[in-house]
């Protein structure tokens, strides 16, 4: 190999040759280090003085490699669009599991943090925004906008308190359409750059885990209802007009195989489908700026990060994780059963959100019998057309086991609550017994995920805990560490650790010899911090 430069040798540091040296520099990429010409062979130079060319005095310099840090992995462009130091987000947990504590402290450490607001009132959404104006000012930080076909004008009420807020980084997810409220969001306060091209108000993730819903986010809104909107007031023609220009969303996130509303996809299949979805999209459409592809699912230890990035992921998307974290609003016991749970500890049970519809998510299996039971309802819900028409044992089940009252007693505990939430399901349930049927099984689905966040003892064996297979890589790789208790789990030491370790394992690319007995994959062990690293410790700029 020909020199392409000259190295002076630090009298600190000389040149380290040998095979295994430059191995070792390969397993520690977050230091730069050069391959230097030796008598003794190619070798290992960390600190002195390197100079293109070959003019000078000192060793052949062979090749440089420089730091590989948490701030130089995913997609620069997604870091300089979000303001942020680091290719990572943590993904908004439903009922404000992803809290504002949580949220805050990965935006200081240089990420970018969605607050949970799935399955909350429409006041609890606004007191968070407050909160995290006034813990993470300036940093970047978003709030969940999800899909609400049983609740549209929940749906619409977040929007409008989007917008009246003005918070411009949202996390889109289990949209199977596209919705008004939605488009609305990602057109309101459209208004042209210098050059013409329209300038978003606010920037949009967009959950998927389809191609065909990641079609609907790559295209353009729908023109019919962007006029819709117009005519009700919600848009102007520019807002509309400039809206033609561009895809519903900035950002894809790949959603494999993860905690919540999933398809349990593949990430090494759903992620280069997606990626080359999105640049026939800009083709198509002929967008200035390409919508950029990150993944999410299954992100639980540096390997699985690192095999992320090398798929191409502009960024990646915690969740399970972060539900074990310290700031995570939720209970001591669901913190120590995820703490306790192995891969294949988790399972597909029916969503309380779309029910009727047979639609799943994935949940904590161990040490309770929702997902069973959950199963159950849904059978009973498509066998039989009403509460009436239950057979007398499958009755007696329902209430000993699952309800633990009578049916007319949660259905009185229905009635008092869609009556200030929703007075049209009581309408409804009025002249449809199966939809009756379906509120009161919703009752449970509902519930079990409120009795683990309160940590209701009482109830252990019906705890709804949305999780993935991720926490049990997780606690794979952290078991016999600090990190193996829930109380050192924090959301920093999470991300830092994920992000700082992915240059090693990521590294190793030479084939081992035969005969050597070297690891192919080399073993970081988490460490505590005190404080993030400063490659993602900076301050970001606002979102």
């Amino acid at each position: 190999m020909p020199p392409i430069g000259r190295y002076t040798a630090s009298p600190s540091t000389p040149p380290a040759p040998g095979r295994d040296a430059l191995l070792a520099a390969l397993d520690r990429l977050d230091v730069p280090f050069a391959v230097v010409d030796t008598p003794a062979g190619p070798a290992a130079a960390t600190g002195g003085t390197a100079t293109l060319g070959d003019e000078g005095d000192g060793l052949p310099l062979l090749a440089w490699v420089p730091a590989l840090t948490p701030d130089r992995l995913g997609d620069p462009a997604f870091r300089r669009a979000w303001g942020v130091r680091v290719a990572y987000a943590s993904g908004a947990m439903a009922n404000g599991i992803a809290s504002t504590a949580l949220v805050a402290a990965v935006a200081r450490a240089g990420g970018l943090g969605f607050f949970g607001a799935a399955g909350l009132p429409t006041a609890r959404i606004a007191a968070a925004v407050d909160q995290l104006e006034r813990e993470a000012p300036g940093l970047a930080w978003g709030v969940n906008l999800i899909h609400s076909p049983q609740e549209p004008w929940q749906e619409q009420e977040t929007v409008d308190l989007l917008l009246a807020r003005g918070v411009r980084a949202i996390e889109a997810s289990a949209f199977v359409g596209l919705t008004p409220p939605l488009v609305q969001l990602r057109a309101a306060g459209l208004r042209a750059g210098p050059d013409g091209a329209p300038v978003p108000a606010r920037r949009i993730a967009a959950k998927v885990s389809r191609p065909e819903v990641a079609a609907r986010f790559l295209a353009p809104p729908p023109a019919e209802v962007l006029q819709r909107l117009v005519e009700q007031g919600r848009l102007t023609a520019d807002e509309a007009r400039l809206a033609a220009r561009l895809p519903l969303a900035d950002d894809l996130t790949a959603e494999a195989d993860s905690g919540g509303h999933t398809d349990n996809r593949p990430l090494s299949v759903l992620l280069p489908l997606l990626r080359a979805q999105a640049a026939e999209a800009r083709r198509a459409h002929g967008y200035a700026d390409r919508v950029r592809v990150g993944a999410a699912g299954g992100i639980g230890s540096p390997a699985a990060a690192a095999g992320a990035f090398a798929l191409g992921a502009a960024y990646v998307v915690t969740g399970s994780v972060n539900q074990a974290c310290v700031e995570a609003d939720t209970s001591p016991l669901v913190k120590e059963l995820l703490a306790e749970a192995g891969m294949a500890d988790v399972a597909m049970a029916p969503a309380s959100d779309m029910f009727e519809g047979g639609v799943q998510l994935q949940v904590l299996r161990r040490a309770t019998m929702f997902p069973m039971r959950a199963q159950l309802l849904y059978e009973w819900y498509r066998a039989y057309p009403s509460l009436e028409a239950l057979p007398d044992d499958v009755r007696t089940r329902l209430e000993q086991q699952i309800l633990r009252a009578p049916v007319a007693q949660i259905w009185a505990s229905c009635e008092a609550y869609f009556a200030e939430r929703d007075p049209a399901q009581l309408e409804r349930a009025a002249q449809d017994p199966k939809h009756r049927m379906a509120l009161v099984f919703r009752w449970y689905l509902g519930r079990s995920s409120r009795w683990a966040i309160a940590g209701e003892a009482d109830r252990r064996t019906d705890l709804q805990v949305w999780c993935g297979p991720a926490i049990g890589a997780f606690n794979d790789w952290t078991r016999g560490t600090p990190l193996a208790r829930p109380e050192a789990r924090t959301a920093v030491a999470v991300m830092a650790n994920l992000m700082t370790a992915v240059p090693r394992p990521a590294a190793r690319r030479a084939p081992a010899r035969p005969g050597d007995r070297r690891s192919s994959t080399l073993r970081f062990r988490p460490r505590p911090l005190a404080a993030p690293p400063a490659a993602c410790a900076a301050e970001p700029a606002r979102v």
